[in-house]
Order: C-alpha cells, then structure tokens, then sequence
C-alpha cells in the first residue's frame, strides 16, 4: 500500500426530521386535541483511530462521508427514527483540521480515539409541542435543523520513539533493515527513501521501541530543494534523534561537518520544538575504512562540530556496533537519562581559563569614600559659610548701619476730635 500522509475529505451530518400535524381522533374519547410527534435527530460523523493502519491512502478514493437523516414524527405522539451515526475509521497519529478557517480540531494520537466533527441536526417539534390554552388546534411544526457540513484537511504523523536524520545515502534505510524485520528499499543512488519507514527494534524481554526512517534532507530544503522538508513533520513526536554522518562519503567534494550543519540548520527553519530535541551523533559507515582511521576520522568530525553529547561509531552494514546503540536508546527511552558518551569517547575538552576580577575589599572602599567625602565638603562647606552670612549675623549687622532715633525725633500721632 502506497504511504500517504495527507488527505482532504468532506463530511456532512444528518438532517433532523420534520415535526408531525396531527389530532386525536378516537371513538368514545369525549376530548380529542393534538398529537403530533417530534422527529428524529440527524446522525452525526465522527473519525476514530484503529491500530494497524500507517497511512491515509484510502482517502484518495473515497473523500465524502455523510450520515442518515432523521425520520420525520407520527401521530399518537410518536418520535421519528434518529438517523445512524457515520464512524470514519483513520490511522493513530493524524492530526484534523479545518479547511476553511485552519482551527486545529483535534490530534488522535492514542488508539481507539473518538473525535466529533459533524453534528447531527435536531428534529423539529410535533404540533402537540404549541397546544396552549388560547391555541387548542396548533397547526405549526417544526421542519428540523440542518445537519453540520465540514471540509477537514487531515494530516498524518507517525507514531515513533526515535528518528534516524541525515543526508540521503547517509546509510539511515541500511540501520534501520539492520536493526528490525523493515525492509525498506536500499539503492546506491540519492532519495532511494522516497516515504517514511517504520521498525520496530527489539532489545530483549518484552523491551521495544519504534524507529522512523524518513527521507534524507539536503541544503536548502526549506526552500523545496530535493525532497523538500514536509516529512521532517513525522519526527515531531519522538523522543530522541539520531543524526547519521557518513564519515567516508563517495563524493570527493563532500564536506561531512558541513553537511552535518546544513541538517540542523534544516531543523531549525522548521520547527524550534524539533530543534530542542535530544539529538545524538552516529558516525556510519566504519566499515570503509580501518578501524583506528576510522575512529579518528569520527573524533575529528566530531570536535570540528563541537559536539559533547552522546557519539557512536557503527556500521549498518555489518552490524557493528549496532547493539551499543540500541541499548543505549532503549535505556533512555525508559530511564530519560542520556548517557555521558557512547562507544565512540571523545577527548574531554577543558574550557580555557577565564581571568577572574579583582576583588577590592568593602572596607577599602568605604574608607576611599570616606576620606573623599571629608576632603571634598569642607572646602566646600567653608566657602558657604563665608559667602552666606546667618541670619543672626544678618540682624546685628542690620542693627549697626540703622541710626538711632529718638523719641523727640520721632513724630507725634494726630489727636482725634472728641465728640460731644
């Protein structure tokens, strides 16, 4: 079956039933009236996940879903058949949207998930439902309410605890045949992985995980070139990354830390939560070369990267060093802890030593500011003290330059007229 991991699809819910005119006519019933039953309500469309089912191809044949419509009310009260829902039956991991507005609906990542996307419309009521007090004969009923319609976009992401990364013929579809029962196709030209494959690596007694093979990635495929990077979107939901460098490339011009570069730099154009994933480096291909040129050639590219973490030298074709790999990932898998390096160690790397600041003691520093405090104000404080006098200065000073004057010199008050 061909992978497809996109699909456009149209559902349309039930029509609810039309509501029921009609009157109680029985023989010796002195009190006839209303009764018209309600109608239906329309079935709804709904999208389920099953396991087993790794791709969307079925929806290229078949893209419209509809479900029954409600069944119109009958006399004596009776309520019409509801119609039947209509279950669309989609693989684990596919995320639905709106077509129209782009709204997320809904990611069904867990089997037997149950997502609601068109609602069935309500029945309209009998004419039993308006009888009142002034009105005893109702003639009205209700038609019943339409049904939802929705054109989804829907998207699949597969399922899978590790992703393998890397160029094409960087030797990702030779691990992951080495390591499970997936037989992907192995060619000696690029983008022979034209879809994504999915292994299931078994590492002893009821311990597995999943593995996902994806196309290779080359420059400037944010911008369409090769593959472009729409399947990177398959490796959003694991849990670690493994970026395969081939350390004995048959092109005479390729660059392997170059090359390493331009990947992640691919990574971060298009997702920053793929980019913060943990990712370690596996060095293929050791075969092609002697053992201890290939080890330093795998040490070489790893500190041209500035890599720390984790590194394994291995070879997909024969195997070795494989089970180191998968051991590893399988304990961080159920532990969460990386381990401090694989079976390639790399040359510890001490940070150069940064000169340290001199540290001047606080009291010096008080005892600084003090004395420049002491020998900076009172200059200052005296220049102030003789450019602005006191006010008792002000007063005596006032005093000295005014003449005294006597009381004869001073000038008698008028008398005022006495009244009689």
């Amino acid at each position: 079956m061909k992978f497809v991991d996109e699909a456009k699809i149209k559902v349309a819910a039930g029509n609810g039933g039309r509501g029921c005119v009609s009157f109680r006519r029985e023989k010796f019933v002195p009190f006839g009236g209303p009764d018209g039953g309600d109608g239906g309500e329309g079935g709804s469309v709904s999208l389920r996940t099953r396991d087993g089912i790794n791709t969307l191809a079925d929806f290229r044949i078949e893209r419209t879903f509809r479900a029954e419509n409600g069944q119109p009310g009958g006399g004596k009260d009776m309520t019409g058949r509801g119609g039947s829902d209509t279950t669309v039956i989609v693989p684990v991991g596919t995320i639905v949207k709106d077509s129209e507005t782009g709204e997320l609906l809904g990611d069904l990542s867990k089997p037997e998930m149950e997502l609601l996307v068109a609602k069935g419309g309500k029945g309209g009521w009998g004419n039993q439902r308006f009888k009142s007090s002034k009105n005893r004969s109702p003639r009205q009923y209700g038609p019943g309410l339409q049904g939802e319609h929705r054109a989804l976009d829907l998207e699949l992401k597969v399922i899978a605890d590790v992703g393998l990364l890397g160029l094409p013929n960087a030797g990702k579809s030779t691990l992951i045949s080495a390591v499970s029962a997936a037989r992907p196709k192995i060619a000696d030209y690029p983008f022979t992985t034209l879809y994504p494959n999915l292994g299931v690596i078994a590492c002893g007694n009821q311990r597995s995980f999943v593995m996902a093979d994806i196309p290779g990635l080359i420059e400037g495929a944010a911008e369409g070139a090769g593959l472009g990077h729409r399947f990177l979107r398959h490796l959003q939901r694991t849990r670690v990354l493994l970026h395969l460098v081939d350390i004995a490339p048959v092109d005479p011009n390729a660059e392997p830390v170059r090359d390493a570069r331009s990947i992640v730099e691919e990574l971060r154009k298009f997702s920053e939560d793929l980019i913060a994933k943990p990712r370690w480096l596996v060095l293929n291909k050791s075969d092609l070369m002697p053992e201890d040129e290939a080890r330093a050639k795998a040490i070489s590219i790893a500190q041209e990267l500035g890599y720390t973490g984790p590194a394994f030298l291995i070879s997909g074709a024969t195997h070795a060093g494989t089970s180191e790999l998968c051991e590893a990932v399988m304990r961080f898998l159920e532990t969460a802890e990386a381990p401090a390096q694989g079976n390639l160690e790399l040359p510890v790397v001490k940070p150069k030593a940064v000169p340290k600041p001199k540290v001047v003691p606080k009291s010096s520093v008080k005892s600084k500011a003090k004395t420049k405090r002491k020998v900076e104000t009172k200059p200052k404080a005296r220049a102030a003290l003789k450019k602005k006098p006191t006010a008792a200065k002000k007063g005596k000073a006032a005093k000295k330059a005014s003449p005294a004057r006597s009381r004869a010199a001073r000038p008698k008050p008028a008398r005022r007229a006495r009244r009689r």
